[in-house]
């Protein structure tokens, strides 16, 4: 019996490894706009200038890697197996010592720049006290109701609280209540893009926090759903949230 196209699509998603922080599987499947700010590259010009520097839930080790250099110390933490091993095998040859830890399991005063793109969570009391006096934390972060269009598909409507968890009015209290001192905020709502079902699922089973526990078979009728209603009036809409911070430490 031939496959129908949905399940061949969602079969796909299904078989490709998600291990990483590496998208590429996407091209072509859905699109993103980027912030403004540049985000790798202003994280390179940092980078060059410090002495001590830490990237926090460094993923597969994608971003650090792609800074074209890096100081004498740097390490790396990350605490999800498979990409451990990949930010291994990807840093080490840098010179970056990598730490499979979801902790920060430093001595204090270490490092001149902290960094961390996409955490899952933010210990701002753990780098204030990693962080030499006069360093900085350096961080591009998921905003508030990020994708909200997507998760709200599958989830229903999300109360207050959720949709106002990662607003970074709170990230600058936070960074305030650790004796940090925000330098800089910026903010940008942006354009996402799924073409097919397929790219739906990959994205679910890599971006785990977003419908927690995702499998196909709990949410079949609602990916079939969505794959007819994406055939029927194209790209399905949903707009991501970043916002950048830096903080400094007295």
């Amino acid at each position: 019996m031939r496959q129908s196209k949905f399940d061949a699509l969602v079969a796909e998603a299904e078989a490709v490894s998600v291990d990483g922080w590496d998208f590429s599987w996407l091209d072509g499947r859905a699109t993103e706009q980027r912030p403004s700010w540049g985000y790798q590259r202003l994280l390179g010009a940092r980078l060059a200038r410090v002495e001590a520097a830490l990237d926090v839930e460094t993923g597969g080790g994608e971003v650090l890697d792609g800074c074209p250099s890096l100081p004498p110390l740097t390490a790396a933490t990350e605490s999800w197996p498979p990409n451990v091993a990949r930010a291994s095998a990807r840093l080490r040859p840098r010179g970056v010592v990598v730490v499979a830890t979801d902790d920060l399991p430093f001595g204090d005063d270490v490092f001149d720049l902290v960094s961390s793109r996409h955490p899952v969570t933010t210990d701002w009391a753990g780098i204030a006290r990693v962080l030499r006096p006069g360093g900085s934390y350096f961080s591009q972060q998921v905003g508030p109701a990020s994708v909200f269009e997507l998760v709200e598909f599958f989830l229903g409507p999300q109360p207050s609280e959720a949709r106002e968890s990662r607003h970074p009015d709170r990230a600058v209290a936070a960074a305030a209540d650790a004796g940090l001192e925000v330098v800089d905020l910026r903010s940008e709502s942006l354009r996402t893009e799924f073409f097919d079902i397929g790219a739906v699922v990959y994205f679910l089973r890599k971006v785990i926090w977003m419908v927690p526990g995702f499998t196909v078979e709990q949410y079949r009728p609602q990916l079939k759903e969505l794959h007819e209603l994406i055939e029927r009036d194209g790209p399905f809409v949903a707009h991501t949230t970043r916002f950048l911070i830096e903080a400094r430490k007295p």
